[in-house]
Protein backbone atom coordinates (compact mmCIF):
# COMPACT_ATOMS: atom_id res chain seq x y z
CA UNK A 1 0.00 0.00 0.00
CA UNK A 2 2.23 2.85 -1.19
CA UNK A 3 1.15 6.49 -0.10
CA UNK A 4 -0.87 8.90 -2.47
CA UNK A 5 -2.14 11.10 -0.16
CA UNK A 6 0.49 14.27 0.35
CA UNK A 7 1.69 16.90 2.81
CA UNK A 8 -1.34 19.54 2.01
CA UNK A 9 -3.62 16.82 1.47
CA UNK A 10 -2.87 15.41 4.48
CA UNK A 11 -3.33 17.95 6.70
CA UNK A 12 -6.81 19.67 5.05
CA UNK A 13 -8.04 16.16 5.33
CA UNK A 14 -7.04 15.63 9.19
CA UNK A 15 -9.12 19.71 9.76
CA UNK A 16 -12.02 18.43 7.54
CA UNK A 17 -12.49 14.83 9.78
CA UNK A 18 -11.92 16.35 12.76
CA UNK A 19 -14.36 18.87 12.25
CA UNK A 20 -16.61 16.14 10.87
CA UNK A 21 -16.80 14.28 13.95
CA UNK A 22 -17.09 17.54 16.11
CA UNK A 23 -19.99 17.81 14.62
CA UNK A 24 -21.25 14.84 14.95
CA UNK A 25 -21.05 15.24 18.17
CA UNK A 26 -22.09 18.07 18.82
CA UNK A 27 -25.89 19.00 19.71
CA UNK A 28 -26.92 21.21 17.77
CA UNK A 29 -30.34 21.76 17.10
CA UNK A 30 -30.96 19.61 13.15
CA UNK A 31 -27.85 17.99 13.74
CA UNK A 32 -29.52 14.81 14.77
CA UNK A 33 -30.52 13.27 11.02
CA UNK A 34 -26.48 14.08 10.00
CA UNK A 35 -24.76 12.91 12.92
CA UNK A 36 -23.86 9.50 11.97
CA UNK A 37 -23.35 10.13 8.23
CA UNK A 38 -20.73 12.85 9.36
CA UNK A 39 -19.08 10.67 11.78
CA UNK A 40 -18.33 7.85 9.75
CA UNK A 41 -17.19 9.98 6.45
CA UNK A 42 -15.17 12.31 8.96
CA UNK A 43 -13.21 9.19 10.64
CA UNK A 44 -12.52 7.62 7.20
CA UNK A 45 -11.67 11.34 5.83
CA UNK A 46 -8.90 10.94 9.00
CA UNK A 47 -7.70 7.35 8.17
CA UNK A 48 -6.67 8.52 5.28
CA UNK A 49 -4.77 11.38 6.43
CA UNK A 50 -3.47 9.61 9.19
CA UNK A 51 -2.22 6.45 6.66
CA UNK A 52 -1.57 8.77 3.80
CA UNK A 53 -3.65 6.19 1.46
CA UNK A 54 -6.57 7.24 -0.43
CA UNK A 55 -8.29 4.39 -2.36
CA UNK A 56 -10.76 6.55 -4.13
CA UNK A 57 -7.54 7.78 -5.71
CA UNK A 58 -6.15 4.38 -7.41
CA UNK A 59 -8.66 3.97 -10.46
CA UNK A 60 -8.07 7.82 -11.30
CA UNK A 61 -4.09 7.73 -10.56
CA UNK A 62 -3.92 10.43 -8.73
CA UNK A 63 -0.94 10.98 -6.18
CA UNK A 64 -0.49 14.62 -3.97
CA UNK A 65 2.78 13.16 -2.65
CA UNK A 66 6.03 13.49 -3.85
CA UNK A 67 7.36 10.46 -5.76
CA UNK A 68 10.97 9.56 -5.09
Amino acid sequence: MAKNVGGIDRVIRAVAGIALIGYAMSNLPGAQDWMVPAGVVGFIVLLTAIFGFCPAYLPFGIKTCKTK
